[in-house]
């Protein structure tokens, strides 16, 4: 059966490869490929820069472009020479140093060094800087633009609703009052705080032979400072070089790229349930899509579909994410391959996560904030004043303050006529008394306000 989109195993490539295409270039094989080829003609351009490789010698600069188009110009023809070499190699990487020997075989003034490609290089020198480039190419061009996109929209509502009051709830129960604007801020303020150390998260590179001590190249040339050549090269790739290493890059780096990723997802997967539980209690109403359905049988519904796909997708991508950065840090010795087949699905928890960022996006286009419900909820909770009324009664020195309201509102239903009653019975001042019974559950809200709009992107 040809492979399509409905076809294909995997929904991250079936159903949704509308939100996950701007992920085949980085995380497909192809891309992989991709950046294996960078790596190897950039590897092959700084021994040429080097005085004491004379072998090489300084490339011109024709020579240099055309090493430049391979790379720039690398398409899916050339990604599928490489896996026709490798169907006589058995060997992924060492078919892109036989691909880049057989494009250089035409160019005078490069046929000659074809043995410099891959010099000194074990598979994991080109895979480690491959990876890194793959999370970083990631990180600034499709992760930190939708977590941006997403954070502004919260932003939006942490303002435009900032003194929308509302019943909060505790455990289940009614709870002093807050503002819709200021829940949505504690939201959005988690997930700046989780995104800026996400984008602050240093990717590592190594680029230092077979068990990470220089071996063959002191072997070839023993008087090249390696160890400065190996992190100027690493550095120019706009990553942080990792001196300490064995064959392999050991990962920690990427535990932390997914394991931030994992915290921005579950503080979503939070939000996803708070929105769900809003829309059920009727504080929002989902706007009208013409044509969709909402239920098979049932002609009336409009279901938070979005919030329940996000939340879904989230936690496909956290389980996938959490394996990836509890598996990657761990290698036997100097070296096994479990990490090799691990590191090919790292595309799949980050489609996970794209796939959930849009419909989180989507579902919060739909969002319309329902006043009258919010007001009907808040306007017979008087007994949310109590603990106004206890702290001010522990002010003045009532040792069981909390005691008499408890006694007055547990199981109880109270009005403004009760609580007022109350009030008036009280040995506290007039000013107190006066304060209080200006109290509604509209206007206790403390400085819920204030929080709601001093959210600031960072």
């Amino acid at each position: 059966m040809e492979l399509s989109a409905l076809t294909a195993i995997s929904p991250v490539d079936g159903r949704y490869q509308n939100k996950t295409d701007i992920l085949r270039s980085i995380f497909s094989e192809y891309g992989l490929f991709r950046f294996r080829v960078v790596i190897e003609i950039e590897w092959l351009k700084a021994l040429s820069k080097h005085p004491d490789i004379k072998e090489i010698g300084r490339f011109p600069a024709d020579s240099i472009s055309f090493l430049d188009n391979i790379k720039n110009d690398f398409s899916i023809d050339d990604a599928i020479r490489i896996k026709e070499i490798e169907q006589t190699t058995n060997h992924d990487v060492k078919a892109v140093e036989y691909f880049l020997r057989e494009k250089i075989r035409s160019v005078p003034s490069l046929k000659n060094i074809a043995s410099f490609i891959h010099f000194g290089c074990t598979s994991d020198d080109i895979n480690n800087l491959s990876h890194a480039l793959m999370l970083k190419d990631t990180r600034e061009n499709v992760l930190a633009p939708k977590l941006n996109k997403l954070v502004s929209i919260l932003e939006k509502m942490s303002a435009d609703y900032a003194s929308v009051a509302m019943l909060s709830r505790t455990h289940g129960q009614t709870a002093s009052p807050t503002t819709l604007g200021k829940e949505v801020a504690v939201y959005t303020h988690r997930l700046l705080r989780q995104i800026n150390q996400f984008k602050n998260i240093e990717l590592l590179g190594k680029l230092n032979g077979a068990v990470g001590n220089f071996n063959a190249h002191f072997a070839a040339y023993p008087n090249i400072d390696w160890m400065s050549l190996s992190k100027e090269f690493v550095e120019e790739l706009d990553l942080n070089w990792n001196p300490h290493t064995t064959q392999i890059e050991p990962h920690d780096y990427m535990a932390e790229y997914f394991h931030a990723l994992i915290r921005i997802n579950t503080i979503l997967i939070d939000l996803c349930r708070d929105l769900w539980g809003y829309i059920s209690l009727g504080y929002f109403k989902l706007k009208l899509v013409e044509g969709e359905i909402g239920s098979s049988t049932m002609p009336h519904k409009i279901n938070p579909i979005d919030f329940e796909n996000s939340e879904g997708n989230l936690g496909l991508a956290n389980n996938m994410l959490e394996h990836l950065a509890m598996k990657l840090p761990t290698s036997r010795w100097q070296r096994d391959l479990t990490d090799s087949t691990v590191l090919r699905n790292m595309g799949v928890g980050v489609a996970h996560s794209i796939i959930a960022f849009d419909s989180c996006i989507k579902g919060l286009s739909k969002l319309d904030v329902n006043i009258d419900m919010i007001n009907h909820d808040l306007k017979d909770s008087w007994e949310i004043l109590t603990e106004a009324v206890q702290t001010v009664m522990r002010c003045a020195g009532y040792d069981d303050a909390y005691e008499k309201l408890k006694e007055l509102s547990r199981g109880k239903e109270i009005d403004k006529k009760t609580l007022h009653n109350f009030i008036d019975q009280l040995n506290i001042s007039d000013n107190d008394k006066s304060r209080l019974k200006k109290l509604t559950p509209s206007n206790y809200l403390g400085n819920a306000e204030t929080q709601a709009k001093s959210i600031k992107k960072k």
